[in-house]
């Protein structure tokens, strides 16, 4: 099975026995916990396309990245950007309440070789400070949930904004999600765990972006987008989208 997502197991196991528990399951962020390695980090797993998704970042030797709502990404970043650099880990304060075992899984990352390169924190989504002049920031699968009550709500806009602020001119903010349909609003997030790729592009360009590249490296065409994506028959398969914005020189 391709991409496993970390969700409570008994949500998991609802699905896979087709209860109706889509308005359950949009109150709980669907996420991979940073110590899900089980089946390999993003470089040597190859259903995660991590070394094309690292190209498509642009990501160097020696630069700084903020991963949001980290996963199986951490250590790869770790690893590309070497001893001079260094990856911030952010987990915010919302995700911890609902998988509280990820504090002492970040815990123990802290002790071990693979991550000395990356520094986890867990503010409150609202009071997120990232690091100013970092090179990259990164987001996989999580935008959506900037929409979803669980989040506060997020203050989006503030959100962007602060991605913006953080990242040195010519610095990139790079967004994978779960494709959403078009004009479907938040119909996508609240109840799917998708996002219309339209939603991001307009949100992100608001704060000062400029679309700058996307890639078709997790597309699937197979996937009609309305699935919830923890939907058995597309589970781990679904269509993704991946977006590449630049603050302006």
């Amino acid at each position: 099975m391709n991409r496993r997502f970390a969700t409570a197991a008994i949500a998991l196991s609802l699905v896979l026995a087709g209860s109706s528990v889509t308005p359950v399951l949009a109150q709980r962020p669907v996420i991979t916990a940073p110590t899900d390695e089980s089946r390999g980090d993003a470089l040597n797993n190859p259903a995660l396309k991590g070394p094309d998704v690292i190209k498509f970042i642009g990501l160097r030797s020696g630069q700084k990245i903020a991963d949001l709502f980290p996963g199986r990404f951490a250590t790869a970043f770790a690893k590309t950007v070497g001893p001079r650099g260094k990856v911030y880990g952010v987990m915010p304060t919302e995700i911890i309440k609902i998988h509280p075992e990820i504090t002492e899984q970040m815990a123990r990352h802290a002790t071990e070789p693979a991550y000395a390169r990356v520094e986890f924190s867990t503010p409150a989504i609202n009071d997120m400070n990232l690091p100013a002049g970092l090179d990259a920031v990164f987001i996989r699968e999580n935008y959506h949930d900037l929409h979803v009550t669980f989040m506060g709500p997020a203050d989006v806009p503030a959100f962007n904004r602060k991605v913006f602020a953080a990242l040195k001119p010519g610095g990139v903010f790079v967004v994978l999600d779960h494709v959403a349909l078009a004009g479907s609003g938040m119909n996508g997030p609240n109840r799917l765990h998708r996002i219309d790729p339209a939603i991001v592009i307009a949100e992100v360009t608001a704060a000062g972006f400029k679309l700058d590249g996307e890639s078709k490296v997790l597309s699937n065409t197979t996937d009609d987008h309305t699935k919830m994506v923890l939907d058995p028959t597309i589970l781990g398969n679904t269509d993704q989208f991946l977006l590449r914005f630049r603050k302006p020189r």
